[in-house]
């Protein structure tokens, strides 16, 4: 069990390192997520003010921290997870419009270097300088002027960005211009598919936001209705505080809560 647990910090140190130093290089890992600076202090004290109220509202002590720590670890790495998820659909999304507008400028008669490169105006008008596929274009803009092949920068890309869809385009791409084919055609067709798949996708997670929403409503029903109870009914709870029972019973609560919460996040979760 210990040296399970050392083996699993290890790995995640590892992982830190590794995302931080592709951060830096400006080559970001899509596959995984750190919070870094001011991200890691507020969501820090988001962690510390969730175990601070249920050490309130299950044990109405402050002694019980020690105790929800694990609970405060659990919901960072939630939390940083869930933003990793975020930033990969994010880079998905704009990856899907990036290619639609290559495929349009090849329509157009661009050459594919001068297609990619052409269509950064665009997706900087939309997602601004500091969109995923903005920093990406930049980066293979510079690549291509230190004479850097574009299959290796999307396959690159693709490896890079954790996505099925991203890396079977750079394959595919990598794949026509070593065979010599209709480039320009191959990469029409292969990104009006992808386009296509990426958008069932987003249909998929607009369907199931609405099981997220009630999940998330369901989550803070129970401390509504007992703080309603409390409210109009003061010192109704207050058996179950400072004695041996009402510990045994509130901690058992908590139990049953963690794992409700757990097996919702679990049934909401979307794999496509």
């Amino acid at each position: 069990m210990i040296r399970s647990l050392r083996r699993r910090v290890f790995r995640y140190r590892q992982q830190k390192i590794r995302f931080l130093k592709a951060e830096e290089r400006g080559a970001p890992d899509y596959g995984v997520y750190f919070f870094k600076g001011s991200e890691k202090l507020t969501y820090s004290i988001l962690c510390v003010l969730l175990m601070g109220f249920l050490a309130i509202f299950f044990y109405r002590s402050c002694r019980a921290l020690p105790l929800l720590a694990p609970v405060g670890a659990v919901a960072y790495l939630s939390m940083q997870k869930e933003k990793g998820i975020s930033r990969k659909r994010k880079l998905e999304l704009e990856f899907k419009d990036c290619i639609q507008l290559t495929a349009a400028n090849l329509r157009a008669g661009y050459s594919v270097e001068n297609a990619l490169m052409e269509c950064e105006k665009d997706m900087t008008a939309l997602y601004g300088q500091s969109g995923l596929m903005v920093r990406e274009l930049r980066r293979i803009r510079k690549g291509l002027c230190n004479n850097i092949p574009l299959e290796q920068q999307l396959s690159d890309l693709g490896q890079r960005s954790a996505s099925d869809h991203i890396r079977e385009f750079s394959e595919v791409f990598a794949i026509g211009r070593l065979c010599g084919g209709n480039l320009p055609r191959i990469i029409q067709t292969t990104a009006g598919q992808i386009a296509e798949e990426i958008s069932l996708k987003q249909e998929i997670l607009t369907t199931v936001s609405g099981k997220k929403l009630e999940h998330k409503i369901m989550t803070i029903i129970p401390f509504c209705m007992m703080g309603y109870i409390e409210v109009s009914n003061p010192g109704f709870f207050d058996v179950l505080y400072h004695n041996l029972l009402g510990y045994v019973v509130m901690t058992a609560s908590l139990a049953v809560y963690l794992a409700a919460w757990r097996l919702g996040k679990k049934i909401c979760r979307i794999t496509v």
